[in-house]
């Protein structure tokens, strides 16, 4: 993990931690070639130089960034489970699990997308 990465995680109540760094290890678990970096003041991983999606912790939930056409593909999934979402970003509750199929499956898109 990045230092700037795991000094921004530490910063958080440890069941928030808990929830970062699980989420982080899954981006890295499928995103092996990215690298990483705090970009806009938050955990960022870069595809092949630039930003591919970002990551954020609060006191309620866990914000992931993939940016705003992914968000808009995948509304109809967010609003079938109850996320909250906005033009670029989807909130996963802290009191629950990550939904890992749901990132795995926008992971995939942006994938494809950059191809």
């Amino acid at each position: 993990m990045h230092p700037e990465i795991a000094a921004h995680i530490a910063r958080f109540p440890s069941h928030i931690q808990e929830k970062l760094n699980a989420m982080h290890a899954f981006l890295v678990q499928h995103l092996p070639e990215a690298t990483q970096k705090i970009g806009y003041g938050i955990p960022t991983f870069q595809v092949q130089g630039k930003n591919f999606i970002h990551y954020a912790g609060y006191s309620k939930h866990i914000g992931l960034y993939p940016g705003a056409k992914a968000i808009a593909h995948f509304a109809g999934e967010f609003e079938k489970r109850g996320y909250k979402y906005s033009k670029g970003a989807v909130q996963f509750p802290s009191n629950q699990a990550l939904p890992q199929d749901l990132i795995l499956e926008i992971l995939t898109y942006l994938q494809r997308r950059k191809a």
